[in-house]
């Protein structure tokens, strides 16, 4: 068995890095480094709160608007989100409606409460709330699914 510690970064491929960057800025992402985004290296951004690490990488040569693993009825092959826990639905709500930041969809299951949001390039975010005893079921994984059908 592989022993893998904990996911180190996670990759978004983006076509504006300044419209990005600023979009993960306000998601309370701070800039790490840009190791040279037009050549085709990362722009890094962590998370203080969770140490969440994103790497933007561009640019981007095509596409744009949509994401195609998500949007279109003919399903690909390939990761489709990032889902990231928050600590409160209403606190994280209110600063969506107040940065002015849309959501495009929602779902509840058992304990477990998520909403979507979109990056300007449309790279689904998943934002999870667990509450009660899911919550620290959450924690590894042993949320019982059964029964569940809503996700988009």
């Amino acid at each position: 068995m592989l022993k893998i510690e904990k996911v180190d970064h996670v990759g978004i491929r983006i076509s504006d890095n300044v419209a990005s960057v600023a979009f993960y800025r306000e998601l309370g992402f701070d800039l790490i480094a840009d190791a040279g985004f037009d050549q085709g290296h990362p722009i890094i951004m962590r998370n203080k709160a969770s140490g969440v690490t994103l790497n933007l990488l561009g640019p981007s040569t095509s596409g744009g608007g949509s994401n195609i693993l998500m949007d279109i009825d003919e399903k690909h092959p390939g990761y489709t989100h990032v889902a990231l826990r928050i600590s409160s639905m209403d606190d994280t709500k209110a600063f969506l409606d107040a940065k002015g930041i849309p959501t495009t969809g929602s779902f509840s299951f058992g304990g477990l409460t998520a909403v979507f949001i979109r990056d300007p390039d449309g790279n689904v975010i998943e934002l999870d709330e667990f509450r009660g005893d899911e919550a620290e079921q959450g924690r590894d994984g042993a949320v019982d699914w059964e029964g569940y059908s809503n996700h988009p």
